[in-house]
C-alpha cells in the first residue's frame, strides 16, 4: 500500500509545494500510520483501509473513518462516515476501480453505523467524477494560501483574556446561527454555549495557537484562532509542522451568508493579524475552514488571496 499512497502525497505536493510538504520520511510515515491502523487494538477513532486488486497487484486504496461529531452540534444522524484523501488509483488501474473503491468505502462505512457520508477531495478528476455520480455535493471548502508573510501588529487586535471569553462565546453562538441556517448539518447541541466556552478556556492554556479578538471584552466585536495542522487533514507523508488551521474565526461582517457587511474592515483586521500571528511562528501556509455555502466569507478569503485547496462534500 506504500507505494501508491506516496504517488498519491506526489500529486498534491504537485498542486502546492509549500501546503503539501513531503515528509522526508514520507515512506516510512505512512507504512508506520497504515500499520498502526490495521494492528493497533487501541484507536482514537474507527478507521478502515480497503485496496483493489488486479493480476495480484494492488492497484487501488481507499482510507475511510467515522468522524466524531464536535461536541458543539447535535450530531442527530451519529457519527458521519467520512473518505479521507489519502485515496488512489494507479493510472493503469482498470476502468471502474475509483469508483469501485468509493461503493465499498460506503458499505464498510454503513455496515458500521453511518447515516450520512463525507468525501474530501485535492486532486484527481476520477475520484471528482465519483463523487459526483454518488450524488455527493460541497459542503466545507478548506481555502489556503502558501504566502502569509507578515502584516505587522493591528492595534485593534489583541490577545484574548480570560475576560474575553463570554464575549467569544456570545459571537460564537451567532456563527453557529449562520451555520446552521447555511446546513442543517450543523445542528446545534443544546449545550453548545457551555461545552464551548470550556474549549475556549482551556485554549487560553495551551501555547501552540493563537486566540486574538477585537473590541472590549463587554462588546466584543470579533475572534479568530490561529491554530496548528492536524493529521485529520493531512495524511501522514506529509509534514504539518510549516501549516495552520483557522476554524474558529468570525465577525458580524459576514453576518449575512451572501453579502458582506462595512466593507470587511474588521473581518479583514481579525483575519491579517491571524496571519501575522502563524508567521511570527515561522508557519508559512495556512487552511482556512469555511461553508461552501457561506458566500461573503469565500468573497472575504479569496480577495485575501486565500484558494480553494481541498473539499469537503456531503451525501445524505
Amino acid at each position: 500500500m506504500v507505494e501508491p499512497l506516496l504517488a498519491d502525497a506526489r500529486e498534491r505536493h504537485a498542486e502546492d509545494a509549500l501546503l503539501w510538504d513531503m515528509a522526508e520520511d514520507a515512506a516510512s510515515q505512512v507504512e508506520k500510520a497504515v500499520a498502526f491502523a490495521l494492528t493497533a487494538e487501541a484507536q482514537p477513532f474507527r478507521q478502515f483501509w480497503q485496496v483493489a486488486e488486479n493480476g495480484g497487484r494492488i492497484v487501488g486504496v481507499i482510507h475511510s473513518m467515522l468522524l466524531p461529531v464536535p461536541p458543539i452540534y447535535a450530531g442527530a444522524d451519529g457519527k458521519p462516515g467520512l473518505i479521507l484523501p489519502d485515496s488512489f488509483a494507479v493510472p493503469d488501474a482498470p476502468e471502474g476501480t475509483v469508483e469501485a473503491l468509493v461503493e465499498a468505502a460506503q458499505a464498510v462505512l454503513r455496515e458500521a453505523g453511518a447515516r450520512i457520508f463525507l468525501s474530501s477531495f485535492v486532486t484527481g478528476p476520477d475520484w471528482r467524477a465519483a463523487f459526483v455520480a454518488e450524488g455527493y455535493e460541497p459542503l466545507t471548502l478548506y481555502l489556503s494560501r502558501s504566502d502569509l508573510g507578515d502584516a505587522g501588529s493591528l492595534s485593534d487586535v489583541r490577545p484574548a483574556t480570560e475576560a474575553d471569553v463570554p464575549g467569544i462565546v456570545a459571537r460564537s453562538a451567532e456563527n453557529r446561527s449562520v451555520l446552521f441556517g447555511i446546513d442543517p448539518f450543523w445542528a446545534i447541541h443544546p449545550e453548545a454555549d457551555a461545552r464551548f466556552d470550556a474549549w475556549m478556556r482551556r485554549s487560553l492554556t495551551l501555547p501552540d495557537r493563537d486566540m486574538l479578538v477585537m473590541g472590549a471584552p463587554e462588546d466584543l466585536e470579533g475572534y479568530v484562532i490561529a491554530q496548528p495542522a492536524s493529521r485529520l487533514h493531512f495524511p501522514p507523508a506529509h509534514k504539518i509542522t510549516g501549516t495552520g488551521v483557522i476554524d474558529d474565526f468570525y465577525h458580524p461582517d459576514f453576518a449575512d451568508s451572501n453579502t458582506l457587511a462595512n466593507e470587511a474592515v474588521g473581518s479583514k483586521a481579525l483575519l491579517r493579524a491571524a496571519e501575522s500571528a502563524f508567521a511570527e511562528r515561522g508557519t508559512g501556509a495556512a487552511f482556512v475552514v469555511c461553508p461552501a455555502g457561506w458566500r461573503s466569507k469565500i468573497e472575504l478569503l479569496e480577495a485575501a488571496g486565500y484558494e480553494t485547496a481541498m473539499i469537503w462534500s456531503i451525501k445524505r
